[in-house]
Order: structure tokens, then sequence, then C-alpha cells
């Protein structure tokens, strides 16, 4: 199956701090593929050069086969992204957002009410389409969010800790919905994520980042299985890293993991 991300020697440099440092990662068509590390690994400057928000410094990247850099305007038309950080309008009912998402993708008139009627439904919306998005759940604001992202049927979903700030319960209905838009659509999907037992649960394979680098790639079973009997992915994770999982970061993650636990709540 022909590769829906590819990278060659990707890098980014901020000043004197490499942040991203040649980086070659080829994700298949319809792969769940989990993009793992620590707080300062580079997973999330590697998702701002694949959807084209930032550009790299050297190396190349191509999203659905296309160029990031060339085919800037074409690319962000082929993915779908869910960013950590609420991006909901709470202000506005579920059908209104998706309505705004609609247009914001120039869906043909005649397709609009039809596709969000269709999107409600798949995410277990469709009762609370008239609500204000400020009274939903955060786990029904989540399932909008996704909806949002693949209301015009990307190629390519990006979804960055999809599950920051929801109760176990909550996390496991969106791992479900997540499971659900792969086997429906055939889409690819590149998540990033600190909780290992997501990354295990979900994912086809993982590359786990440290400085910048991958420094293992596989399925999760492989890369248990080459990590020792009875390791899990958090002891892969300690011996790639050198360190525990730490999902806490500075103060500005703190902050903004927090802000988005209070709003998703």
């Amino acid at each position: 199956m022909s590769a829906a991300v590819e990278t060659h020697e990707l890098t980014r440099r901020f000043g004197d701090v490499l942040a991203v440092d040649h980086l070659d990662l080829e994700v298949s068509g319809g792969e769940l593929f989990g993009l793992l590390g620590p707080n300062g690994a580079g997973k999330t400057t590697t998702i701002k050069m694949l959807i084209t928000l930032l550009p790299p410094t050297s190396g190349t990247a191509r999203v659905a086969g296309l160029d990031v850099i060339r085919d800037s305007r074409e690319v962000r038309r082929s993915i779908g992204y869910v960013p950590q950080l609420l991006s909901a309008d709470g202000a506005m009912s579920g059908y209104e957002n998706l309505l705004m998402s609609a247009r914001l993708y120039h869906l043909p008139k005649e397709e609009r009410d039809e596709r969000i009627a269709e999107a409600l439904a798949f995410m277990g919306l469709a009762d609370a389409r008239d609500r204000l998005v400020r009274e939903y759940s955060g786990g029904m604001i989540r399932r909008l969010e996704l909806a949002q992202a693949m209301l015009h049927e990307p190629l390519v979903l990006f979804l960055d800790e999809p599950t920051v700030g929801l109760d176990p319960i909550a996390r496991s209905a969106v791992w479900d919905h997540v499971r659900r838009l792969r086997e429906r659509e055939g889409t690819t999907i590149l998540l990033t994520t600190h909780y290992m037992e997501e990354a295990d649960e979900l994912c086809d394979r993982v590359a786990i980042m440290h400085l910048g680098r991958i420094g293992a790639i596989g399925s999760p079973d492989e890369l248990k299985a080459n990590a020792g009997p009875e390791a899990t992915l958090d002891d892969v994770f300690r011996q790639v890293t050198g360190s525990d999982i730490d999902a806490g970061g500075g103060y500005r993650e703190v902050a903004r993991t927090r802000r988005t636990a209070r709003r998703l709540g």
C-alpha cells in the first residue's frame, strides 16, 4: 500500500535548537499510526510541518502524495486535524459548528445538510445537534471535533492528544469512534498521545521519538517483544528515552493541559 505520509531527512531548527533531526518516516495508507515521545522530543513540531503550519528547515515531506511546501494548499484540503486545545465554538450548536466547517471546506451547498446529518449520526450526536456545545460533555465535544475534521472526507487525519482531559469512560468512547472512522472511511490516522495504553490499544504501529529522532518503530507487540518478557509499552518508552513518560511538561504545557481539561470537563 502506498505511503500516506512520508518524510525524508525532515529537519527543523529554532535558532541553535535542533527540534527535528533528519527524520525519515513512512506511514502506509489506511494505517493508524502513533507518534510517541516525551515533551520536547519533536512530536508537535513534526505534526506542524506535516499539516503545513510550520515550514521545514530542510528535508522533504509528502502527505497524501503532496509536497507540504510546493502543494501546501492541496495538502490542507486533503487532511483533517483535531488539535489538543478546544476547537469547537461553545456559543454555537453542534449543527452550527459543522455548518461552519462545511463552509470552510467549501462543500457544495446541496451536500452540506446530508453530510452534516451523517456525521452527527455517526458520532452519536444526532439528538444533540441543536444544543449549544457549551452544554456538551467532554466526550461529546471531542466527538464533534472529530466530525468537523472528517466532514470533507480527508485522506489523512491528524489527532493531537485526542483524549487529553477526558475521563476513562469518555476516552474509551472516543477510541471506539476513532476505530470506526478508520474502518468506515479507510482513512489514514496519525495521532500523538502520552497514554501508552491508548497507543497499545489503537495503533497498528508506533514510533517513539527522542531528541528529534525516531528511537524505535514497529507494532506495539513487536516493540514489547523486543524489550523482553512481560514488557509493556511503558517499558519500551523507558528503554528508548531513558525516562518515564511525563505528560506534564513545563509550565506552559501544564497550563494548556489544565485549560483543556477544564473546558472539556
